[in-house]
């Protein structure tokens, strides 16, 4: 028997709290409140599914270049690929079956969104824009939210999956400096290979900018108010401290940022959202 505590750090469980935040807000826009225990229930299911079956699935695809990397060499010791595949396996076929108790378009869309979580742990080995493929898995976050409540696809969490989609590729950006030297040994492709240290900081730091911009288009789409918007503004100051303490270069304070940073801003988001839909 697995404990518990290794199979959550294998599968890094403590990074929900990044994709998890922006899809319950979307959920709570989508239905002008909360929309009942079933859904909010099945919404949960489906985050921890879908992340469970992406992060075997990566764990699994980079079993071998993970031995390799000082960083990750001990991954492969907290639990066998066997067990792996077949947690991997499992969680698919689950996060599936909970879409299905939810609507026929979540039901649809369940195999498009698991193909696109698992895309992303192969395109290192082939593009540079691994990082935005990373964004891209997390902002189907909010759009299955919001589907989940509705039914229909909206702007909002359109609006929203594009600043998660910025968001989530600037902060990789900033964690991946931490692999360079491993990645060009491996012949690994990502926007710090490609522009190097300092050039992939300054992209991270524009698609920061361009994710607030878009946290601002999804509250005037989505109308909300004076809450969200003045909650909001501890946001760029937390984005300013992460990019302060990457420049330094310093690995154990950046790991240290960008968790605790980033779990911040997506608490904060949820917290105002919610605020503002229900304290109307």
């Amino acid at each position: 028997m697995i404990p518990l505590a290794r199979f959550l750090t294998f599968i890094r469980f403590s990074h929900t709290v990044f994709a998890l935040p922006f899809a319950l807000g979307a959920m709570v826009v989508a239905a002008d409140g909360f929309p009942g225990w079933r859904i909010f229930g099945l919404i949960l299911l489906c985050m921890v599914f879908a992340r469970t079956a992406a992060m075997t699935f990566n764990r699994v695809a980079d079993w071998e270049i993970d031995k390799r990397n000082p960083r990750t060499a001990g991954r492969h010791q907290l639990i066998g690929r066997a067990v792996a595949i077949t947690t991997c396996l499992v969680s698919a076929l689950l996060f599936i079956a909970s879409a299905a108790f939810i609507n026929p378009i979540c039901f649809l869309l369940s195999p498009v969104a698991l193909a696109l979580v698992f895309f992303y742990s192969l395109t290192k080995r082939f593009t540079h824009a691994a990082q935005f493929f990373l964004g891209l898995a997390l902002s189907a976050a909010p759009v299955g939210a919001w589907l989940a409540v509705t039914g229909s696809f909206a702007w909002p969490p359109i609006i929203l999956a594009a600043g998660v989609l910025c968001w989530v590729a600037g902060f990789d950006m900033i964690y991946a400096t931490q692999d360079e030297e491993a990645d060009r040994r491996e012949g690994l492709r990502s926007m710090v290979v490609w522009l190097g240290v300092p050039g992939a900081l300054r992209l991270a730091g524009l698609l920061h900018l361009l994710m607030l911009i878009g946290l601002i288009a999804f509250g005037l789409s989505a109308h909300l108010g004076k809450i969200y918007f003045a909650g909001l503004l501890p946001v760029p100051f937390l984005l300013l401290y992460e990019h302060r303490i990457a420049r330094t270069l310093d690995l154990a304070l950046i790991n240290k940022a960008f968790f605790e940073t980033n779990a911040l801003i997506g608490a904060i988001f949820v917290a105002v959202t919610a605020a503002d839909r229900l304290l109307r």
